[in-house]
């Protein structure tokens, strides 16, 4: 057998060099990938967090009403908690212009639920529509995006109580309580 030719020691110091380089650029590219995974997680983690506490922006929405008397006996009785689930949840604190006859509840762990005072007629409330009867207010359930609202709509004037699916049926059995004895029942359609 021939002697093989042996490879210089340079250039196998050179090889052996460049795989170590490689493995180590190839580590800190997925180490840089986990790092920024979790940057990204943490900055929509903080997003969320903030979208659940501090003043809540609302958008304004026609609310004819929501100067009326009977918005203000339904607001001076809306309580400082609402029950979601097995928790108590903190009245919220609107952003400014925040609209008139407006509360909120929500916290770090919850959504936030909103009443409005005042509101129009939706557009899905018609002589047919079903009602549901909670403690003796009839609501109209509509459900858009991962939230459901909820109208009073046999009142003198109309509430709406939005909140995220899932929130479980206390809010309403709550609000209907606070509409009950605030409003007197009046005709749907009269």
């Amino acid at each position: 057998m021939a002697d093989e030719p042996a490879i210089p020691r340079p250039v196998l110091a050179v090889a052996i060099g460049l795989a170590v380089l490689l493995a180590v650029a190839v580590a800190g590219i997925g180490g840089y990938a986990t790092y920024t995974e979790n940057q990204r997680q943490a900055a929509v983690e903080q997003a969320e967090r903030e979208r659940r506490t501090g003043p809540l922006p609302l958008a304004p929405v026609p609310a004819p009403d929501a100067g009326s008397p009977g918005c203000g006996a339904v607001l001076a009785a809306l309580p400082e908690e609402m029950p979601v689930g097995d928790a108590r949840v903190p009245r919220r604190e609107l952003a400014e212009p925040a609209p008139e006859a407006t509360a909120a509840w929500g916290d770090a762990e919850h959504d936030p639920i909103t009443v409005r005072c005042g509101v129009g007629a939706p557009a899905e409330l018609t002589p047919t529509s079903p009602l549901l009867s909670v403690s003796g207010v009839g609501w109209l359930e509509v459900s858009t995006g991962g939230n459901t609202s909820y109208f009073a709509v046999d009142r003198p004037v109309l509430v709406a109580l939005t909140m995220p699916e899932g929130s479980g049926s206390a809010p309403l059995q709550e609000l209907s309580r606070v509409v009950g004895d605030a409003l007197p029942r009046t005709p749907v359609f009269g």
